[in-house]
């Protein structure tokens, strides 16, 4: 029995006894933590993430489980609470026996009074948790009318109706297994003789630059007492003495900041942060406080209304990704794993990401992290895809979540936008009740969406406030899937209509916050869930191991469409990659170039939850996807790229420039044939003002002879270069010549390892790849003939002495090639 205690607080994370509660299943489970990773620590289930054995492990959501502990407490005299959050989702505390707390959200944070259940000495501490699938049933059974949720995202069911991460009953990307658990905090803490509830900020930003903090402390007592409280902000503490009632007391000070340094998202300037306690006797808060102001424009224009943020007076093109939960598992997470993957977003230069709405408010080190990357949060409330509860109590709950979730991130600098839902407005098409009666289903959304807004602006006036994801606008319920000329748009057609990569081209967003396109993860992922028997598209595992109905196929049908089909499975996971990155890049290229009409491109997905075909440009575990280093490069706040004409007779070199200075742009045009020969074309040199897209230069079409390619290189005033190449046509109508690639390895200081690749033919989306976890300087890049590329790798983990990874090499012409 393991204990931490700091005088009034006992620690109750470590090792818990895990049971079903039938009894037929017992394990030790280690807190924070969920029951399957418990399980398949003990040996009672295997990995639900190797081959099928999603199938394996059904039955653990559909029992009801129990977890206890004893715990000493030398003194019970005072008040006791316990303190638990992230707790998932249905259950029930006991202290000896006795019920403390009925709980259901897993959003909520819950701090019940256990000083009537304590005794002397040793204490028994026991969780009931009810099956989610079970309770998710009980519920639905006591709506009004059916609440439709998503079948073909949740094969569990009646996820809806609980409040937890939507996606553990399934998505099209993540395994369904319903996960249960405790994840954050849990302990036994005295109330000697207060708590600090919440530590809330405002900021007033005067026009001669000074800053007022407002800085409001939420104190929670049992009794009427007088306690000194402690406001603390870079280097200044204040001690006030305030007479605290019985219940909550809130205790205002505000901090006169005459010269403040100011928070700006990356790439825009310093992330200054201050640091921010207030403090009880015995107790402490530190916030992390960036001064920044946000404001969100969506003033009427000729195309509809803008939707732009605008940071400390500055339009902010957001570059960026949608973030879903780290892990399926939440054992198998670990803040190091997310630190990694949001570094990975910071080094592709997004500024931006959009924490999805099926899955956590995360983590406070999370925000934080965020702050100091200088990644602007699009946090959305967590409900997505379906329809929702309109009864008293599911509302109740609700506010309750908003309220405290709002009143615990409101003072992180990177949350600039607070958005109610992902989808939920579309999702009033996609159900045959809601069809047949969409009045019903549309009052009861709005009820929903009204208390959402309504605690945000009660809790944070300051907050910018969204109504949902995609929407055109304030109370507008209009197709914001297909309708770009106002508010945030979701366009899918190119995937789930099966458009063309051109159809990018056919919508000028003015903001999207999702669009995607699949590819497999890659090879050494695979090998690590899959038997080389099961290395092909159509195996049960593999096809298990893609959530997306038709997604295989679609993914083979766009090879059909630009490629020559690959020679064999390994080279098909590679190629699968190269279209996602051609697709993506596509849309962002163009509506980058469109800036200031569009202010924010934000793809679907950053992250993988498991091994699993998906939108991702991170495998599961961290590693880049080919698209992840072509984002870093379409990214790039200076980039050029070749923009065809909607006739497709001439091509537009643009130009962006995404910084606060003035560039001036050298770039060289090259004729690229298939003998990998590169012929200059002409040389262009243009000037792109801040905060700006302009035209560097147009050619026409027939100025690219056939079964060539344009190919170009470019350097900025500000020294960011860049490369790429541009193809009428489609690649599977190119002869390609062999590439005959050769690469050297060797090892180099600091552990990495120097790869030098050289081509003596052309080679297109040339990718480095090797069993080793690492990261590449550069990949998934072109060579033309006689040239040579050194890249470095950088293995995750260090290697032993002598010890030289192997790597593989793919490109366009061995992909497709039997030779």
């Amino acid at each position: 029995m393991n204990q931490n205690t700091d005088g009034g607080v006992i620690n109750l994370h470590g090792e818990w006894r895990l049971a079903s509660v039938d009894g037929e299943h017992e394990a030790m489970i280690a807190l924070p933590g969920d029951v399957h990773s418990a399980l398949h620590a003990a040996g009672r289930i295997p990995d639900p993430y190797l081959g099928r054995n999603e199938e394996l492990v059904q039955w653990v959501a559909e029992r009801d489980w129990v977890i206890e502990r004893r715990v000493v407490v030398p003194d019970i005299s005072g008040t006791w609470y316990l303190d638990i959050d992230y707790l998932d989702t249905v259950a029930v505390v006991f202290v000896n026996d006795l019920p403390v707390l009925s709980a259901d959200n897993c959003f909520r944070r819950y701090r019940p009074d256990v000083s009537h259940a304590l005794q002397p000495g040793e204490n028994t501490v026991r969780i009931v948790f009810h099956s989610s699938i079970t309770a998710g049933a009980e519920r639905q059974a006591r709506q009004p009318f059916y609440i439709p949720y998503s079948t073909a995202n949740s094969p569990i069911p009646n996820g809806n109706m609980l409040r937890k991460p939507q996606c553990h009953f399934g998505w099209d990307w993540n395994i369904a297994i319903a996960p249960l658990g405790i994840y954050g905090t849990l302990s036994l803490k005295k109330l000697d003789p207060a708590r600090l509830e919440h530590v809330e900020t405002q900021q007033v930003h005067h026009a001669d630059g000074r800053v007022e903090l407002k800085v409001t402390a939420t104190i929670h007592s049992i009794d009427p007492a007088v306690v000194p409280v402690h406001f603390a902000l870079d280097g200044e503490r204040v001690r006030l003495d305030v007479g605290i009632a019985a219940g909550e007391t809130k205790v205002v000070h505000v901090f006169e900041i005459e010269t403040p340094r100011l928070w700006w998202p990356a790439g825009s300037g310093e992330q200054a942060l201050y640091s921010l306690t207030v403090d009880l006797p015995g107790e402490a808060v530190t916030r992390q406080i960036g001064l920044r102001t946000v404001e969100l424009l969506t003033d009427a224009d000729e195309a509809g209304s803008r939707f732009a943020l605008k940071v400390n007076g500055r339009e902010i093109f957001c570059r960026g990704a949608n973030w879903i939960p780290a892990d399926a598992l939440f054992s198998r997470s670990s803040e190091e794993k997310t630190t990694d993957l949001l570094n990975s977003a910071v080094a592709a230069h997004m500024n931006m990401i959009r924490i999805w709405g099926g899955g956590f408010y995360e983590a406070d080190w999370f925000y934080d992290l965020c702050d100091r990357l200088g990644l602007m949060v699009w946090q959305d409330f967590m409900f997505a895809c379906n329809l929702y509860p309109c009864t008293e109590d599911f509302l109740d709950n609700v506010a309750h979540e908003v309220e405290y979730q709002v009143k615990r991130l409101s003072s992180h600098a990177s949350i600039v936008i607070w958005c109610g839902d992902n989808e939920l407005v579309g999702a009033l098409t996609w159900f045959p009740e809601s069809r047949d009666n969409r009045d019903r289903y549309l009052v009861a959304y709005d009820r929903l969406n009204r208390v959402i807004e309504q605690g945000v602006k009660k809790c944070f006036p300051q907050g910018i406030w969204w109504p949902s994801s995609p929407a055109s606008g304030y109370l507008d319920y209009g197709d914001a899937w297909h309708a770009d000329g106002s508010g945030d748009m979701h366009y899918w057609s190119v995937w789930h209509e099966n458009k063309s990569f051109d159809n990018y081209r056919t919508v000028k967003p003015r903001f999207c916050s999702e669009f995607g396109f699949q590819s497999y993860t890659s090879l050494p992922v695979i090998e690590s869930f899959a038997d080389k028997a099961d290395m092909n598209i159509a195996s049960p595992v593999i096809e298990l191991h893609q959530k997306n109905a038709g997604g295989n196929e679609r993914i083979a049908g766009t090879m059909f469409r630009y490629f020559r089909f690959p020679k064999d499975f390994a080279n098909f996971v590679y190629l699968s990659q190269i279209q996602q990155g051609l697709a993506i890049k596509t849309a962002v290229e163009y509506w980058r170039s469109l800036k200031p009409h569009c202010m924010g491109t934000i793809y679907w997905q950053l992250n993988d939850t498991w091994p699993v075909a998906s939108w991702s440009s991170l495998d599961y575990g961290g590693s880049w996807k080919a698209m992840h280093y072509m984002v870093r490069r379409f990214f790039q706040p200076v980039a050029v790229a070749a923009i065809p004409s909607e006739d497709g007779k001439t091509i537009s070199l643009s130009m962006v420039n995404d910084t606060l200075d003035a560039v001036t742009i050298d770039a060289k045009l090259f004729v690229l044939t298939l003998s990998g020969e590169r012929i200059p074309l002409k040389s262009l040199r243009g000037d792109c003002g801040p905060d700006a897209a302009h035209v560097l230069g147009t050619l026409d079409a027939s100025e690219i002879p056939a079964a060539s390619l344009l190919a170009w290189s470019f350097v900025a005033s500000n020294g960011m270069t860049g490369e790429g190449h541009f193809l009428v046509g489609t690649y599977k109508a190119l002869d390609l010549e062999a590439s005959r690639l050769e690469t050297t390895v060797a090892a180099i200081a600091d552990g990495g390892f120097e790869v030098t690749v050289t081509a003596q033919g052309l080679a297109l989306f040339v990718m480095l790849e090797s069993a080793t976890p690492g990261r590449y300087s550069d990949n998934a890049f072109d060579l033309a003939t006689g040239e040579s590329r050194r890249i470095i790798f950088t293995p995750d983990t260090a290697l032993s002495a002598g010890s030289v990874p192997d790597f593989r090499i793919y490109d366009l012409y061995t992909c497709q090639s039997v030779d």
